[in-house]
């Protein structure tokens, strides 16, 4: 298993930058949710968060504990996104996560209005596809697994980095990457397993029970990783078993994760 920390940044000093490494953390994930303070502040309602995010960004710098950016494309943010990925390769990140806002029940209260429509969605990945032609970092998509379709769809070959590179993308070739073999399972600070950041369904608790336990034997797993289970467009769809549709979007939306994904364009046409 590979371990990697997703932070807000702002309690990462030089110490604790050290002491992630030292217990084998791999990466750290820090939230970056705009190009400027005053857009990521508001985003995450703490003025001056954005500063000492980019603080925990140094410190990981100067520990040599590899770190990427995690941020979060919305409507407010939409404009920025090419300042942001800007601001990742700057900053020194080895990739760059643009996650598509999921109405999980934090946005659905917090965040109304913020959500792309699915015209949206397929314009900003259609740029992210034709940019990472040229971008010296990988750029993934959480949320939107549609993405790496559009990657195929282009031919896009990186020419900074390997293409094969690509490949290494949770979602290319395997789609929605929650609780998937070669994807991952999201550990919380209370230790409640779910399957992933955007799909918050409850597998188990690391305090309770082995945490590879739950992964091979976890029933909500099982069916997941079936996507002959998955219903309606998704189920009837060509991409069904390389793409599969953001579970997580299914989930909040309709209350059922096999469902369709509501934000999916290609069901749309």
């Amino acid at each position: 298993m590979r371990t990697v920390v997703g932070s807000n940044g702002t309690l990462i000093d030089a110490e604790k930058a050290k002491r992630m490494k030292d217990a084998g953390v791999q990466a750290v994930q820090i939230s970056i949710d705009g190009a400027n303070p005053e857009t990521h502040d508001s985003f995450r309602g703490e003025k001056g968060s954005f500063d000492r995010a980019m603080q925990g960004v140094e410190a990981c710098k100067h520990a040599g504990l590899p770190f990427q950016f995690g941020m979060v494309i919305r409507k407010q943010s939409l404009p920025e996104v090419p300042s942001m990925l800007g601001l990742a390769i700057k900053s020194g990140a080895n990739a760059a996560e643009f996650f598509d806002l999921v109405q999980v029940p934090r946005v659905r209260k917090e965040c109304r209005g913020e959500i792309l429509s699915t015209a949206e969605r397929k314009d900003v990945m259609e740029w992210l596809a034709e940019n990472q032609k040229d971008c010296p970092i990988v750029i993934r998509t959480p949320g939107c697994p549609m993405y790496p379709l559009i990657l195929k769809e282009k031919n896009v070959q990186p020419k900074r980095f390997p293409a094969h590179v690509l490949r290494r993308i949770p979602y290319y070739d395997r789609g929605c990457a929650a609780g998937m073999p070669n994807g991952y399972i999201t550990v919380l600070p209370n230790g409640d397993v779910i399957p992933c950041m955007l799909l918050q369904v409850r597998l188990g608790n690391v305090r309770e029970e082995n945490v590879v336990k739950i992964w091979e034997e976890s029933p909500i797993l099982a069916k997941l990783r079936s996507r002959s289970l998955l219903q309606g467009e998704c189920n009837r769809c060509r991409h069904r078993d390389i793409c599969g549709g953001c579970r997580g979007r299914a989930y909040e939306e309709t209350g059922n994760m096999l469902a369709s994904d509501p934000g999916c364009w290609i069901m749309s046409k």
